[in-house]
């Protein structure tokens, strides 16, 4: 049953389809071991231990208590001075953060994993494990967002894990070269690399210069290249140069990188902005594309003192940054916080196949930019909702009155792009009705007026179990629950990795998706390392 109560301009889709039993099966084993995805967001009960019904099938783990936070709540007394026809939710219902498209966090882990060791913790973020896989989220017509939000109840106390799913319009693939040019504005791209000594490692320096050649011959006519090097100092090896009839040349100065001594990444960032600036083109999508292993040895070496030195740039040109990491000893954290407050994002390419995944197949929306400051804000209807946390994005919160503040630095999301949020809810005792509102909002890249959409989720439309919910919805249940593993989340009742990887492979073969198949791979090594 599903009750819809869109309001007007309000997007709203869910989608139910059916398994085989071998896949259903999987899902049920992997329940009884202890369920899937509830991490600490208070369990006002006082039980937070791992427990069976009659039947003996055991549900969900309750979330061990936590004193919440930005995007966590709870509210467990009765709510006073509101009205019976409209109630807006407390504060403490609200969760807010900014968008985040990055997925290094899952490469560089599968890479750590297929070396043969456990990736630090400190390098695990769950939304990007989540946001490594295909949803298939309704796409808007044009520019914009379209809003899904749905959900599976898990059998126990009342806990529902809730996804809300965010699209954009992707290119057309059925376009030709010259409708494709004319699809997106032209590109002004500014590549700086990493040529230090530790980029001489294999699947470094070699990788990236094979990329570059692949994204080169895949722009257009009218997009202009730029390469900077920096190793102890930076150097502009091609200034702005547009494509058409100067390929050659390009790859000419791809092909000559050669790998010298230090990493002083703060001078290569600065001179890469410096020449995106000299080369801006107005009307154009202005982007400095960082391929490094993040290893800053000289000069500045933290992302505040960094991007101090290019802050004009930034704001005034709307330059943005995409980083690239590279290589099996990996500086995380500084790319990572790089892109995020450089308005960007990151991936990581650990072989062939994800160079062309990123610089070849993934290329206008890591080019592209369809909104500016994207933030989304999810109102859970304290009616229904007792608790709520969501799972991830500890470094994208945003306060909630912060939200319509255009001011307040939101996510840079590209075309085709999709962002999911994975929420453990706890709804009330025979709650019925509506259950949440989520909203986003963002800047139009160009003219930068703000713009919203919503989509609402009903409790009678919460799929009755995961192995009900759609196979897209599972398999991101499953990488979070991965991610949660690896950074050493204590979760009573934690089904073991055996488990867990025995889901992975049944949703592998029933989706026939060679990225479900590599998380599968990865749990299978993680047991290994165990």
């Amino acid at each position: 049953m599903e009750t819809d109560r869109t309001r007007p301009g309000q997007e709203h889709a869910r989608h139910r389809i059916r398994h085989p039993r071998r896949l259903r099966a999987a899902l049920l084993a992997l329940t009884a071991a202890g369920g899937l995805l509830l991490t600490a967001c208070g369990a006002g009960d006082g039980s937070d231990s791992h427990t069976s019904n009659a039947t003996g099938r055991t549900g969900f783990p309750a979330p061990a208590n936590t004193s919440g936070g930005a995007n966590s709540g709870e509210q467990d007394g009765e709510r006073t001075g509101a009205s019976a026809d409209e109630v807006a939710p407390s504060p403490d219902h609200l969760s807010t953060f900014a968008l985040d498209v990055d997925t290094a966090s899952y490469g560089y882990a599968r890479r750590t994993l297929a070396d043969g060791h456990r990736p630090d913790p400190s390098t695990i973020r769950p939304e990007e494990f989540v946001n490594s896989f295909r949803q298939d989220y309704d796409r808007p017509d044009g520019n914009g967002f379209t809003v899904t939000v749905d959900g599976a109840r898990t059998g126990r106390s009342g806990w529902s894990l809730v996804r809300v799913g965010l699209a954009t319009r992707p290119q057309s693939r059925e376009t030709t070269t010259e409708d494709s040019a004319a699809e997106r504005p032209p590109a002004a791209l500014t590549f700086v690399i990493d040529v230090s000594g530790s980029m001489s490692e294999p699947g470094r320096l070699d990788l990236a210069r094979k990329s570059l050649d692949e994204m080169t011959d895949r722009l257009h006519d009218d997009d202009s290249v730029a390469l900077v090097t920096f190793s102890d100092e930076a150097e502009t090896v091609l200034p702005m140069t547009r494509l058409g009839g100067h390929r050659g040349q390009v790859h000419h100065a791809v092909d000559a990188l050669e790998t010298q001594s230090a990493t002083n990444l703060a001078a290569g960032v600065e001179t890469g902005y410096a020449t995106a600036t000299e080369g801006l083109r107005e009307g154009a999508t202005n982007r400095v594309v960082l391929i490094s292993d993040g290893l800053a040895n000289t000069g500045d070496t933290s992302p505040d003192a960094i991007l101090d030195r290019i802050a004009h740039e930034r704001r005034d040109h709307g330059i943005t940054l995409f980083g690239v990491g590279v290589g099996s000893d990996y500086g995380d954290a500084l790319m990572e916080k790089l892109a995020d407050r450089g308005d960007g994002h990151t991936a990581y390419v650990a072989s062939d196949a994800d160079a062309h995944k990123v610089f070849v197949d993934q290329l206008p929306q890591n080019i592209d930019l369809t909104a500016r400051d994207a933030k989304a804000q999810v109102a859970f209807d304290p009616e229904t909702v007792a608790r709520f946390r969501l799972i991830g994005y500890e470094d994208r919160q945003v306060a909630d009155d912060d939200f319509r503040d255009d001011r307040v630095d939101g996510g840079e999301i590209g075309p085709g792009h999709t962002v999911t949020a994975l929420y453990a809810v706890r709804t009330r005792p025979g709650a019925d009705g509506h259950l949440a509102t989520a909203s986003v909002r963002w800047l139009d890249p160009n003219t930068r007026a703000p713009h919203e959409e919503s989509g609402q989720l009903e409790t009678g439309a919460l799929h009755d179990s995961l192995n009900s919910a759609p196979a897209t919805f599972q398999v991101i249940a499953v990488a979070a629950y991965f991610a949660e593993t690896l950074r050493s989340t204590e979760l009573p009742g934690t089904p073991g990795l055996t488990e867990l990887a025995s889901r992975a492979h049944a949703l592998a073969r029933e989706t026939e998706d060679k990225d479900v198949r590599g998380l599968a791979e990865a749990i299978d090594e993680a047991r290994r390392t165990d």
